[in-house]
């Protein structure tokens, strides 16, 4: 996991290795300073010429200079490291995330894979600047300061032989009550995300229906749970600081009033006024070295929740693969589907799709209808293998889509999705999603197929008219004919219109399957649909029910042989259509 994760430092190895430096290098100086103020003291008191007191002022005047310069390029190169280093994981971690197939999505949430990619690279970046910088420093200037104050200070340095155990004890009291709290936050973070994205989402139903009261109570539980337990968390660490204290005030207690009565004894031979000055000092550095450990301890900690979620991601296998000698290139459009059977989850009790068995001729106009839950959408996403099949296999062109490169496969089918959904940009970025190198004569010709052109001529900037995020700018039915321009751009083999057309009236809905007719003939076309009209001019309509194929034939046929599709027929004919 720590292999997998350092390997995104990259190219900021360099930036990482001079922090390491130049902390020890400052390491090294301070904890020279006190020595070498110790001979000021000792100086002075000894009645020292001022030339000897100025050289030594001067001495420590470099080495503090020295010290911060190291300190201050340390802090510089550490936050160029650490801050590459956490783009490197988001790009990583994107780049990774766009091979998932749906199953693999499914398995995280969308909300979870956004909060892995945000707080929880936050959170590793903090505890990766914190470990080639402090976890270096503080280490060393506790070892550092340890020996020097033996040097220094002979038997007054037995006050760290009870001070450091009691703190580290202490430290690491502190740390292990904290813990458990820090990482239920972490997990419930996914929760409250999950909230705030589908409230906002959701933002139109939850005013059309006037549940703002819910929702923010909702989400003020959320936010509550998550308040109480960084409340718990944060009370447990703030016990760092008397504990911290206590320490120091007894290290300070001990040297001065032990130093003064050795001073005292001795006359002055044993110990001088400079070494009982350098043991507060190293006292205070020793001090403060573990306090910083137990901080880093703490933040290591939280963040160990964070790695494991970020880990989960980069080494999830994506559950479709390219095969080896995939094939590179789609024949026709003719589908085939052979004893398949699929459902979701391994762990499901029943099976989305049964039974299926179909062949559908290139070129052929096929209708789809079914009651919801009949799993018509299903029946489509496995064409462009957005699933594999559980058993059985699809056929595209004759050949298995298992045995397809994934580019090739999904850039000869083309799927106007049950939720349309356009990116913020122009119209015509926006339709060139579709095919980027598409010319304005393509654009427009695909949008006049799609009965889009009169209503984007209609806006004073035209093609390049502004798409808000979500195309929450245009209507329903304009969302959906530039989602259906969008893919013909794509000019594919396979068209996929998974009731795609449910927000345009009867007519538009007329049009644009008149122009698949005359302009896209040897495209296959897929048309899952609500309404009998949509679909009664079909080569092939296929009924769907319970994940079955309940019948299929022309529409005459199945009026005289199909009780599910005479029904429809009857009540969206003499009942009125409901999505007129």
């Amino acid at each position: 996991m720590i292999k997998r994760l350092a390997a995104c430092v990259r190219e900021y190895k360099l930036p990482t290795v001079l922090t390491l430096i130049f902390i020890v290098c400052e390491a090294i100086i301070e904890t020279f300073i006190p020595f070498i103020t110790v001979d000021l003291v000792n100086s002075i008191k000894d009645g020292a010429m001022m030339d000897t007191i100025i050289k030594t002022g001067l001495l420590l005047v470099l080495m503090a200079g020295l010290s911060l310069t190291c300190g201050g390029v340390a802090g510089f190169t550490c936050a160029k490291a650490s801050a590459g280093f956490a783009k490197n994981l988001r790009h990583d971690i994107f780049r990774r995330i766009q091979t998932y197939s749906f199953e693999n999505v499914d398995k995280f949430s969308a909300t979870s894979l956004v909060t892995r990619m945000t707080t929880d690279v936050s959170n590793v970046q903090m505890a990766y600047m914190m470990l080639i910088r402090t976890a270096i420093r503080s280490p060393l200037m506790f070892i550092f300061s340890i020996v020097m104050a033996y040097v220094m200070g002979g038997a007054l340095a037995t006050t760290f032989v009870v001070v450091v155990p009691f703190l580290i004890c202490g430290l690491f009291f502190v740390s292990r009550k904290a813990m458990p709290a820090f990482r239920r936050v972490f997990r419930k973070y996914d929760r409250l995300n999950e909230s705030i994205e589908e409230n906002v989402r959701a933002m139109r139903v939850v005013k059309g229906f006037s549940r703002e009261d819910h929702e923010k109570s909702k989400f003020l539980t959320a936010a509550d749970d998550i308040r109480r337990d960084f409340t718990k968390a944060e009370r447990i660490v703030a016990l760092n600081t008397p504990i911290m204290q206590i320490c120091l005030y007894f290290n300070m207690i001990f040297v001065l009033f032990v130093g003064s009565k050795m001073i005292i004894t001795s006359g002055g031979t044993e110990i001088y006024v400079g070494q009982i000055s350098a043991m507060l000092t190293y006292g205070m550095q020793i001090l403060m070295s573990l306090m910083m450990l137990s901080m880093i301890y703490v933040m290591l900690t939280m963040s160990s929740e964070s790695i494991k979620r970020i880990y989960e991601v980069l080494s999830e296998e994506p559950a479709l693969k390219n095969p080896k000698n995939a094939a590179i290139q789609v024949k026709d459009g003719s589908v085939e589907f052979t004893d398949v059977r699929f459902k979701y989850s391994k762990k499901a009790e029943r099976f989305a799709l049964d039974d299926i068995d179909l062949k559908i001729e290139s070129g052929m106009t096929v209708g789809i209808l079914g009651g919801t839950g009949s799993s018509k959408s299903t029946l489509v996403q496995l064409i462009p293998r957005l699933y594999d099949t559980t058993e059985g296999c699809v056929r595209v062109g004759g050949v298995d889509v298992r045995d397809y490169d994934l580019d090739t496969l999904r850039g000869a089918v083309a799927m106007v999705l049950q939720k349309n959904l356009l990116f913020s940009g122009t119209i015509k970025e926006n339709l060139k999603w579709g095919n980027a190198d598409a010319t304005d004569e393509e654009i427009a010709e695909a949008c006049r197929l799609a009965q889009a052109e009169e209503f984007i001529l209609s806006f004073p900037d035209g093609y390049d008219t502004k798409i808000e995020q979500g195309g929450s700018n245009v209507s329903g039915g304009q969302k959906q004919r530039l989602c259906i321009a969008r893919a013909l751009l794509k000019k594919p083999k396979i068209l996929i219109l998974d009731d795609s057309t449910s927000a345009v009236d009867t007519k538009t809905d007329m049009l644009i399957r008149e122009g698949f007719k005359r302009y896209i003939p040897e495209t296959t076309k897929i048309i899952i649909a609500q309404r009998v009209a949509s679909v009664e001019d079909a080569d092939m309509i296929i009924v769907m029910d319970n994940g079955k194929i309940s019948a299929l034939g022309r529409h005459d046929e199945l009026l005289r042989t199909s009780d599910i599709y005479r029904e429809v027929y009857t009540q969206q004919t003499k009942g009125g259509d409901s999505n007129e």
